[in-house]
């Protein structure tokens, strides 16, 4: 118990955004000091142990081109750990390059977790945490810590509505009074257009493609809603008749057909939202608008789109790939804040 005092005074406190495509650090007093894509090179030797080779950038880049022996793991599915021991490395890997690999650090640690988990999913976020070797550890749902982090005045009698689009969830929160009011979680988000942008070309063009291939396409050519002008990339993968390589040239518009399903249920869950808000705190939303943040808010024209189908003002935050680890920094400097926002 004393060592554990003794400790913290050492160790700068951290705020994670564990997201399911990338997670970003964030340390008291210093702001962002990692920004690494959730992924985990794990080698089997010959016993089927399992020995961590990269994480983050250097394991993305392994995607798709490891030896058999080799297996480039994503430990976070749909935004909650799907592989416990994998999830707890890639925790204990962050916090030590925060801290410029000390091995002495007994930090404090935030993390955003979807607001739609379970009890036994958070217990897990939390333990890896614990494993990784953190003194203290709470948990915030992600549409509150992306309200702090957007700036919006989450304390105050009025409503104010986040839509955090990320790579494994999409989440819908009506927040008043530092409390969430309704909130909705669904696991469509940017990890499954990216599938859907890969069975089209699959399908259409006989043509075999790679996840980060997809998920190129996806940011290069990415929209909801058709503009002016359509766009046109060249996709190379591999041929499934022929078995050789060969280049396609992808529109915009086919694009947004591959995605449409995921746009679809993105904006069905914002007007299940606003259908379930109170008549009073709906009249705010009316005033206030809806705010995006998230990877996935950066798609094109999708606040467009959201505001031709809710009549409703929509705004993009500032900074929506870290909004929610920002948010999330926020809540360090001000402990009263974090212990009121903080998911049980």
């Amino acid at each position: 118990m004393i060592l554990d005092y003794i400790l913290g005074w050492f160790s700068d406190d951290l705020a994670i955004d564990l997201g399911t495509a990338n997670s970003l650090v964030y340390v008291k007093g210093k702001g962002i000091v990692l920004d690494e894509p959730s992924v985990v090179a794990v080698k089997k030797d010959r016993r089927g142990n399992n020995k961590i080779l990269a994480v983050g950038k250097e394991a993305k880049s392994m995607v798709g081109k490891t030896p058999g022996n080799i297996v480039a793991i994503r430990p976070l599915k749909d935004g909650v750990i799907a592989d416990f021991e994998v999830a707890e490395e890639m925790i204990r890997y962050f916090i030590q390059k925060a801290h410029n690999r000390r091995s002495l650090i007994r930090p404090r640690v935030v993390i955003a977790i979807p607001s739609g988990i379970t009890q036994v999913e958070k217990r897990a976020v939390k333990e890896a945490a614990e494993l990784a070797g953190a003194r203290e550890v709470y948990l915030i749902d992600e549409p509150m810590a992306a309200a702090i982090g957007a700036g919006l005045p989450i304390t105050e009698p009025r409503a104010n509505m986040v839509v955090d689009i990320g790579g494994g969830t999409t989440e819908v929160a009506v927040i008043s009074l530092g409390g969430i009011v309704y909130s909705n979680s669904v696991r469509v988000a940017g990890d499954k257009m990216d599938e859907s942008i890969l069975l089209y070309i699959k399908h259409k063009y006989n043509l075999l493609i790679g996840e980060h291939t997809a998920e190129q396409v996806k940011i290069t050519l990415g929209n909801a809603y058709s503009g002016n002008e359509e766009k046109t990339i060249k996709v190379k993968g591999r041929d499934l008749i022929k078995g050789i390589p060969r280049t396609i040239e992808i529109s915009s518009k086919e694009v947004r057909l591959a995605i449409q399903e995921q746009i679809d249920t993105i904006i069905g869950i914002v007007k299940d939202a606003l259908e379930q808000t109170p008549p009073q705190l709906a009249a705010d939303i009316v005033d206030q608008g809806i705010m995006l943040t998230g990877g996935c808010a950066l798609l094109s024209r999708l606040d467009k789109l959201l505001m031709e189908e809710t009549q409703l003002p929509v705004f993009v935050a500032e900074a929506p790939l870290s909004t929610v680890v920002l948010g999330v920094g926020k809540t360090l400097e001000n402990i009263s804040i974090l212990k009121q926002v903080a998911a049980i």
